[in-house]
């Protein structure tokens, strides 16, 4: 039997050898190593706990655990089962939280007040940020009727007779006229109390520039009335 010449004896060796390497690899392939395996178990523990965080409609845990999937096990099959739900339920977990954020900014109460029973619900100011921030209030009660104010701390506001505040309401420029008490309360009311209402609940945000007597100081307020629930605010028996 003629053996093969050298040449061809060396490639037929690497022939046998790179068949043995495909071999090898298959075998890998087939049998993942015990950090793959570990590596797919946890991921497949983590997407069943959200799953079981989508049907008990938990957006806020669902959200955190979902990109904890995609951070930690990228190309995954338990991330690709993710990327197809996340997006939706991150949005309405953040406009849920928004609306929450907005309805924790008011207050409803109602108490005994000189002269009969009120009704208020009560937003501070936004902006500024300060620990004597500005607070406006809707107000209603059996003897005086229905109001709108400003009620700030101090000497109250700059206002002369009657004066005209300049506001906006989801930046649409608005004039609201109002006046000073003469009772010398810190207080700013609101002459057309009904349309300043009215405007109020179409709005998100309302802007009005205001002058304080302590130091003639202009001040920006900024109130995210967003979250008003004129449910929440009681109307009063009229007083007989």
């Amino acid at each position: 039997m003629k053996l093969p010449s050298r040449p061809s004896a060396i490639a037929l060796c690497g022939l046998l050898a790179l068949a043995g390497c495909s071999s090898q690899d298959q075998d890998q392939g087939a049998n993942p190593g015990p950090a793959a395996s570990a590596q797919a178990d946890a991921a497949a523990r983590k997407l069943d706990t959200y799953r079981q965080l989508l049907r008990i409609h938990n957006d806020e845990m669902a959200v955190t655990m979902g990109h904890d999937i995609l951070d930690h096990y990228p190309g995954s099959a338990a991330a690709k089962e993710v990327e197809q739900t996340l997006p939706e339920i991150e949005k309405r977990w953040k406009e849920n939280s928004e609306k929450n954020r907005l309805a924790t900014l008011w207050l409803y109460q109602v108490s005994p007040m000189e002269g009969g029973t009120q009704s208020t619900a009560t937003i501070y100011a936004s902006q500024p940020a300060a620990n004597d921030r500005v607070r406006l209030v809707l107000r209603r009660h059996t003897a005086w009727g229905q109001n709108a104010f400003l009620f700030g701390s101090g000497h109250g506001f700059v206002c002369r007779g009657n004066c005209t505040i300049p506001a906006t309401f989801d930046g649409k420029p608005h004039g609201i006229k109002a006046f000073a008490p003469s009772t010398g309360e810190p207080a700013l009311m609101i002459r057309d109390d009904s349309d300043f209402i009215a405007r109020l609940q179409k709005a998100k945000k309302i802007t009005m520039d205001v002058t304080l007597v302590d130091g003639e100081k202009k001040e920006t307020l900024v109130y995210e009335v967003g979250g008003f629930d004129p449910a929440k605010w009681q109307a009063l028996p009229k007083k007989k």
